[in-house]
């Protein structure tokens, strides 16, 4: 399980650098958010199945104007915002993971192999929609390694709430 122990690898240059580019996404987080979820959804199909209002929508503008998709779509922000916030608070930043990872291993019942995929669409959305601010190779990486340790705790939450037994019995 390399590369999942990240806690303590962002400096607090980094967290500088997630926390200011982070500001002109939060701005407009509706049309990032959808931006996501679309490009989640087109890019991997088989993750609509945890969401019952669009799971028949294969059309992206469709997608786009869907009030279930935009809620979701702010909830991903929203979150986000919550951990980027509170990125110098290591209380905190773990309970934003813990209750994340509770939530979509006991109630949605997500895959956690999804997680991977949609920080990946994260990443690519923000680089592709604000150049300006995410081309710099640090501020690339900063994201790059926040995102991969979202990944590493999530699983980490799955493996305590006993997501084997969980997945099996589903």
């Amino acid at each position: 399980d390399a590369g999942v122990e990240h806690t303590g690898t962002i400096t607090d240059e980094e967290v500088s650098v997630i926390q200011d580019t982070w500001r002109p996404v939060y701005e407009v987080k509706e049309d990032a958010g959808v931006a996501v979820l679309v490009r989640f959804f087109t890019n991997t199909p088989s993750a609509k199945q945890y969401f019952d209002q669009i799971c028949d929508i294969q059309d992206p503008e469709e997608m786009c104007q869907n009030v279930q998709l935009k809620k979701n779509a702010l909830n991903i922000m929203t979150a986000l915002n919550m951990l980027v916030v509170n990125l110098r608070d290591g209380d905190k930043v773990n309970n934003i993971f813990h209750q994340l990872g509770k939530t979509h291993a006991l109630k949605h019942k997500v895959d956690p192999s999804y997680f991977k995929i949609v920080t990946d669409v994260i990443l690519d959305v923000l680089f592709e929609t604000f150049p300006q601010v995410f081309s710099a190779a640090s501020v690339q990486g900063a994201w790059s390694k926040l995102m991969s340790i979202m990944c590493g705790e999530l699983n980490k939450v799955y493996t305590a709430v006993g997501w084997e037994s969980i997945k099996n019995s589903a």
